[in-house]
Formats: C-alpha cells, structure tokens, sequence
C-alpha cells in the first residue's frame, strides 16, 4: 500500500516551509526600517541567517540518524513557526540578530529532514516523487507573496502578521505530524554508527549540488538586474526575468519526477543540465528583453528538478546515516545558493555581467558531464 498520506504530509511541510519564509522575505523593508539598521548592517545579518542555517542542517543530520525524521520535522517544524516572532518583535540590530539566528538555524533542520522525509516517502513508492515536493516549497513562497503583499497594502502590522502566521505554522505542524511515516531512518535493529565516511560519491553529489544551486542563486539576485543593466529593460519589464524562471521552475518541478522515472535520474540530470546552459548562454546573448525573458525561462527549465535528484541520491547512499550524507550534500548545495551572487558581484568588478554568466555555465555543464558518475545506482 503506498504511503498517500505520508506524501501529502510531505507536500504541506515543503510549502508550510516556502510559506514561512517567503513571508520573512517580503516583511525584510519593513523590518530594516523599524530597526534602524543600514544596508550593510542588514546584509551582515542575513549571511548569519545563512550561516544557522547551514548549522542546522548539520545539526539536522545527526538528529535523523538517532530519532528518525518523523520526530526530527514534526518538532522543527513547530519551532519555525515558534521563530517567526523573533524577527517580528525585534526592536534593534542585536535582537533582530538573535531572531535571524533562531529562525536560521531551526530552518536548516527542517530543511534536512523534510527531504529526509521524501526520500522515506520516494522509497516506500519505488519511483521518483522527490522533485514535486520541491515545487511545493516554491508555491508556498508564491503564497506568502501574495498574502504578505495584500496585507502590507492593508496596512497590517507586521507583528501580527509574522506572530500570527507563526501560530498557524505550529498549528499544521502538529496536524500534518500524524500522516507521516513511523519507520525511523535508522532502522531499530541496525546498529548505530560512531561517525559517517566522507565517501568519494558523498564528495561528488555536493559538489554538483553546490553547481547547480550556485546558477539557481545566480538567477535569484542577477536575472532582474541583467534585463535592467545590460538590455535597457526598464525594472516593470526586468522583473519578468525572474518571474519567467520562477514560473518554470514550479511547474517543471511537478513534471520531473515523470520523466526521471522512464530515463532515470542520470540521463535526466545529464539532459536537463544542458538545457539549463543553453538557457543561460541564450540570456547572456539575447539581443533584446524578450528574448532575454525567454532564455531564463528556459533556464528555470533545466535547473528545476536537477538538485532534487542530488537529495534523493544522497539520502540513499547509506540507511543507517541517510540523515548525516543528505544534511553534507544539502549544506554544500546551500553554501552554493549564498556564493553564487556574491562571485558574479565580484567579478562584474573586472568584466561584464554576461561575461561572469560563464561561471554558473560552467557549473551546469560540470553536471551534466558528471551527472552519470555521481548518479550510477540512483533509485530509478
């Protein structure tokens, strides 16, 4: 019998994840102004957000391979919601770090075992399901846009919203908590290993994650900007960018798991990383925005259920530390996402935008080169 509730389980902890951060997101103006801290104070905190969070993921590993995931989302899932006050009743630059650190690093576990869960869940199905729960994680940031940006033109005050849409969050997190799976990642009988080997496939996995999240961060901070800056675009027109890559992205990701289940999550790796560097050579060389627009579209095409293959092939490596190998290849491919702006801004000191497009290029055909290599033996 498949497991129908544990994956819908799985779907609402993705898009209550999406959902609870997408609203962090939208309230950042709000919350910088009511602090008074600058923009540099600002860009400090959230690489400490960053940095709590790739703790957590860590920290998240560990907690699997002892307690299960079931144990370990159910309760950080209910902690994120418990976060959110943090930064909503912040009153100065030193709490709102506090928060950000709080809301970071129980945000990294729940990022863990969540694609712990799915990885369970992508078992007991015996095909892919990995990359729809993703899709969910997008389509809860996409909620939280429209109902943060609906109650900001209302004029809500933020406290309530953030303090309330916390409530809400530890509410479906004790709910959804029943639907999922009992069986712990360790497995009861098994022995409990001292310490996990970094392996050489463990080592391969991230450092395609860490690629591949590098161009999706490239196109979260730079796509926009790209339009604007190198085409002339006007910023109404600049922000289709984005939105195109978005938009796929999410639909795609419902798609994937189809397609990865009749070729495999190689050759799909291998093909999708290709369009990907097809789709970002095509932005880099579009003459005009609309071609642009359509390049990264394209873009989002290629990069959308890639990464969720590195998760599920991680997760399977080893059952008795499926929590440690997924939570090292997860917080190398997160450790991508934060670098990938920061190098493009750095080398647009000496060359041009288009020019540094070269790096996330490179990473996507690094992937798909090695996508056979780090994927051979990949749950089909």
């Amino acid at each position: 019998m498949l497991p129908v509730h544990a994956r819908l389980a799985t779907f609402g902890y993705f898009g209550l994840n999406g959902f609870v951060l997408g609203l962090w997101v939208v309230h950042i103006p709000v919350v910088k102004d009511r602090t008074g801290i600058d923009d540099a104070v600002l860009g400090g905190l959230l690489l400490l957000l960053g940095a709590a969070a790739w703790v957590g993921m860590q920290v998240g590993g560990r907690l699997l391979d002892t307690f299960g995931s079931r144990i370990v989302l159910t309760l950080s899932a209910a902690a994120l919601g418990l976060s959110l006050a943090g930064p909503a009743l912040a009153g100065n630059a030193v709490t709102l770090g506090l928060g950000l650190a709080a809301l970071g690093l129980v945000n990294g576990i729940v990022d863990v075992s969540q694609n712990a869960h799915a990885v369970d869940v992508e078992r007991r199905y015996g095909r892919p399901v990995m990359s729809a729960f993703h899709a969910f994680f997008s389509l809860g940031g996409l909620a939280a846009a429209l109902a943060g940006g609906l109650l900001l033109a209302a004029d809500v005050d933020m406290r309530i919203t953030l303090c309330a849409a916390g409530a809400l969050a530890l509410l479906a997190a004790a709910m959804l908590s029943r639907w999922l799976l009992r069986t712990p990642t360790r497995a009861a009988d098994e022995p409990r290993r001292v310490a996990a080997p970094w392996t050489g496939r463990v080592v391969l996995l991230g450092v395609l994650a860490f690629a591949l999240m590098l161009a999706e961060g490239v196109a979260y901070d730079w796509s926009a900007v790209h339009l604007r800056d190198s085409l002339d675009a006007p910023e109404s027109v600049a922000a289709w960018a984005f939105g195109a890559f978005s938009a796929t992205m999410t639909v795609v990701r419902l798609l994937a798991d189809r397609v990865v289940g009749r070729v495999g999550p190689a050759a799909y790796v291998r093909g999708a990383a290709l369009v990907g560097a097809v789709g970002l050579i095509g932005a880099a060389l579009a003459p005009t925005p609309v071609v642009a627009i359509v390049a990264w579209g394209l873009f989002g095409v290629g990069l959308a259920g890639c990464v969720p293959q590195m998760f599920s092939a991680a997760g399977n490596i080893d059952h008795m530390a499926s929590g440690t190998y997924l939570a090292r290849v997860a917080g190398m491919g997160y450790l991508g996402l934060l670098a990938g702006p920061s190098v493009i801004g750095l080398l647009t000191h000496w060359v041009p935008l288009t020019t540094a497009f070269v790096v996330p290029i490179v990473g996507c055909l690094l992937a798909a080169g090695l996508a056979r290599t780090a994927l051979r033996g990949a749950p089909r």
